[in-house]
């Protein structure tokens, strides 16, 4: 019933290929989640009893960190496979998934953000950080994002260092008059968050060279732009055995 979700839900019913057999929502007011042929689907707060109810092959998790922990665990005990586009996620909940997926033979995707064009940025940002030493990077989003910055962000300015294999060169600031100006920094790379209402997602990577600079940018206009890369995910899952992060390896891109 959330933004995302609500668009998955949508989404889902228009395509042929899928069958909606259930939803969790946390702030449930009804009992049923009416469809597009008039028919409905249960609705529940409990993620255990909806899996155990509706033996769904996928879930999908729009949700927040320490709730997404909770549905994967749960979809995993059931042998459900989970496509998890909640942001936030640490290095050791990804490690996690990882080990779940091998002990059960169970595939799972995890992206931090799911618009084909934001997964396009980012390989180009990871060519381009080849040939520049220097860049900094703008997210911007909506004023309810709970985290800053966005783990798009994150992955992006750890994509364009693993690729170097090594650092970026980030230009001194030798007098700071308003702390944070300078945004936090991850590998060399400056990162700038802004949270502001009529925003969506968007962010741009600014490369900067003797005598020129190189700007990436993507914008989600709408939540609709998640959509083709849920659906990649969700019928692409159900065929891997392990743990893919990122669209890239589904898209082609590695």
């Amino acid at each position: 019933m959330g933004k995302v979700g609500s668009e998955i839900v949508t989404a889902v019913g228009r395509d042929p290929a899928l069958r909606l057999v259930g939803g969790v929502e946390a702030r449930q007011g009804v009992n049923h989640l009416p469809l597009m042929d008039g028919s409905l689907v249960p609705l529940g707060n409990d993620v255990q009893a909806i899996l155990d109810r509706t033996r769904p092959r996928v879930l999908v998790d729009f949700t927040r960190p320490e709730a997404a922990m909770t549905n994967v665990r749960a979809a995993f005990k059931h042998r459900v496979s989970p496509v998890v586009g909640t942001t936030g996620l640490s290095p050791d909940d990804l490690a996690e998934i990882a080990d779940l997926c091998a002990a059960t033979g169970v595939g799972a995707v995890v992206a931090p953000n799911f618009a084909v064009g934001a997964v396009l940025l980012m390989h180009f940002a990871r060519i381009a950080a080849r040939f520049f030493d220097h860049a900094e990077i703008i997210e911007l989003h909506h004023d309810q994002k709970a985290d800053a910055p966005s783990g798009t962000a994150l992955a992006t300015a750890k994509a364009m260092r693993d690729v170097r294999g090594t650092d970026l060169i980030a230009a001194p600031t030798t007098k700071v008059t308003l702390a944070g100006t300078r945004g936090g920094e991850q590998g060399g790379i400056h990162i700038h968050s802004l949270r502001l209402p009529g925003l969506v997602a968007h962010q741009e990577v600014i490369f900067g060279g003797l005598g020129q600079t190189l700007t990436v940018r993507h914008d989600s206009i709408s939540r609709e732009s998640f959509v083709p890369g849920v659906l990649l995910a969700v019928k692409q899952v159900i065929n891997r055995t392990g743990l893919v992060y990122g669209l890239d390896e589904l898209l082609g891109l590695q």
